[in-house]
């Protein structure tokens, strides 16, 4: 679906089968559910996690423990954008010193609000490794910052929008692009 100069780049069906191939690629990778946490950035970053926590679980068997990570006050644009209200930090009751924790984000661009997490992650605890999962990468890195698990790499120009819209939060399940 398209309207105007917005155009409809993944819908439910596209969203759902990303978080699902996220979800074995994730499996694959630590070799199981094992000392697994995934911590979600707000806002939909933390619904992402939730959603991919529960298919890890479906999948594998095993509870994997979801969190958020609220990166707002390590972001290093404060001066420029207006704050917006900092949401609560939730670690799971084992904390992530050594263990395999996965950031979930929906959208990478610059890479400065995972810099802002594992800036955040390091005065939480020592994980023994961080991967990153995004939804979608759109690409534009000004930092060295890799995702190691993309539900959808998505070209863009700079002056286009990524929007990612999730049910639980908007009403409405499906990634946007707009110029």
């Amino acid at each position: 679906m398209s309207t105007g100069n917005t155009r409809t780049v993944m819908q439910t069906a596209d969203i759902a089968r990303a978080l699902t191939r996220i979800s074995h690629e994730i499996l694959e990778s630590n070799k199981g559910a094992d000392d697994l946490v995934l911590l979600g950035i707000p806002t939909r970053g933390v619904t992402l996690a939730g959603r991919i926590g529960a298919l890890l679980g479906d999948i594998s068997g095993t509870s994997v423990p979801v969190g958020a990570l609220d990166v707002t006050m390590y972001r290093d644009d404060l001066h420029r954008n207006p704050t917006r209200t900092p949401r609560p930090t939730q670690i799971p009751a084992g904390g992530v010193d050594g263990k395999t924790v996965v950031l979930v984000d929906d959208v990478l661009f610059s890479g400065r609000s995972i810099r802002a997490a594992l800036d955040a992650l390091g005065d939480i605890g020592r994980p023994a490794a961080v991967r990153l999962a995004i939804l979608v990468d759109r690409g534009h890195r000004e930092l060295p910052i890799r995702p190691d698990f993309v539900g959808k790499n998505l070209p863009s120009a700079r002056n286009e929008r990524v929007n990612v819209h999730l049910a639980d939060i908007d009403g409405i399940e499906e990634v946007t692009i707009a110029s």
